[in-house]
């Protein structure tokens, strides 16, 4: 059973499942709560596990957040693209092995574009090793409190230990955006320009959303549409999670709705994320979407046109509609002014680091812009390939 919880309904007891209202209930998990404060507006199944698919990009980014913070790594750092990172399936950006970019034009690439092979990049370059990123994306989500929560790569590709939760969610949300506030623009960018492409986000409130700020979308067969939604107004932000959407432009309206009937309704709340008791059953186990998001073709019928990530630009949502000057960021390979990666370098000295072609460790060096866009480069998620964006 589902349950909803009006913004009206206040929920002062710790035991959330007995403080429930009468409405109608919604397909799949989703929250709405305020940044500042953590307190929780409006929640269904928040504890119901969950794949993540790109979602799962904001914990890379939050790992590498931290590795900065420690020294370990600088934003105009090298990136360096092994032979792993470059064979991850789409979105990626399709750099060839050994290419360098910098950690800051990285972390551009695999947000607003949710680019898989270069999560992969920043996971080995910031771990030393895909394996050992992963272990510090757990610690982390273990020391945030998402206790419904496991990684096992960082781009959020289908993987059957990969999952997480509305709620755990929420907490890593809080993290990123109250930690790191000096970087809270990456997770606002409207598109990013690379050679002679221009790209929009996969985030559909981006430039359309009255006050969007923010912050990332997920889609494979197994999670349905995922979207991470927040907006600022009147220096309130509000933060939508929805889980499980049939579509790019209903994960949109759904975030959407939340923050509208968020900002309508002013008054805090008594019961904060952190705060908030497990319930429902079957919680524990994947809820897994294919068969609703990816049908298999039916014998003797043609094959109908599988969902992406890239939706297309028509006037049937709000949210598909141009976005008149669209702001972008100028990416690319180079920039990579910064030190060499503490664990890259040392499990490349220890013969022990990704497998780059040969190419040596990069040194920093002057910055240089790439005179032609690699093939690839933008690549959106299609029917053939799962994409994590």
């Amino acid at each position: 059973m589902h349950h909803w919880f009006p913004l009206r309904t206040v929920c002062a007891t710790v035991a959330v499942a007995t403080c429930l209202a009468g409405g109608v209930a919604n397909a799949n998990p989703s929250m709405l709560f305020e940044l500042s404060s953590g307190q929780v507006l409006k929640h269904e199944d928040a504890f119901q596990r969950w794949y993540p698919a790109s979602l799962t990009k904001l914990m890379t980014a939050y790992v590498a957040f931290r590795a900065v913070k420690e020294g370990e790594i600088e934003l105009m750092s090298p990136v360096t693209v092994s032979k792993a990172a470059a064979a991850q399936q789409p979105a990626k950006m399709g750099f060839k092995p050994g290419s360098v970019l910098s950690l800051d034009n990285a972390l551009k690439m695999m947000l607003v574009r949710s680019a898989n092979d270069i999560a992969v990049a920043i996971g080995e370059n910031v771990g030393g090793s895909n394996d050992a990123f992963v272990l510090r994306m757990n610690e982390e989500a273990a020391r945030l409190g998402m206790s419904d929560t496991h990684f096992s790569n960082a781009n959020g590709l289908p993987a059957p230990d990969q999952y997480s939760t509305a709620r755990d969610l929420a907490l890593l949300v809080m993290a990123l955006r109250l930690e790191f506030p000096q970087h809270a623009h990456y997770f606002s960018i409207e598109g990013l320009e690379i050679g002679k492409k221009q790209m929009g986000s996969f985030n559909l409130l981006a430039g359309r959303y009255a006050g969007a700020d923010g912050m990332k979308t997920g889609f494979i067969c197994s999670s349905g549409f995922n979207m991470i939604g927040t907006a600022t107004r009147n220096g309130r932000t509000l933060v939508a999670i929805v889980l499980g959407e049939s579509s790019a432009e209903n994960r949109a309206e759904a975030a959407a709705a939340l923050l509208d009937e968020g900002f309508a309704d002013p008054k805090a709340k008594p019961v904060a994320v952190a705060e908030l008791a497990p319930y429902g059953t079957g919680t524990d186990v994947v809820r897994d979407m294919r068969d609703a998001i990816c049908p298999k073709p039916v014998a003797g019928q043609k094959a109908k046109e599988q969902p992406s990530e890239n939706a297309a630009e028509k006037p049937k949502s709000r949210f598909l509609a141009r976005v008149e000057n669209r702001k972008l960021e100028t990416v690319g390979l180079g920039g990579a002014t910064g030190k060499v990666p503490e664990a890259f370098a040392a499990a490349m000295a220890a013969g022990l680091g990704p497998d780059i072609g040969g190419i040596p460790v990069p040194t920093p060096r002057p910055d240089y812009t790439a005179s032609t866009v690699p093939a690839g480069a933008g690549e959106t998620e299609t029917a053939r390939v799962e994409a994590g964006g």
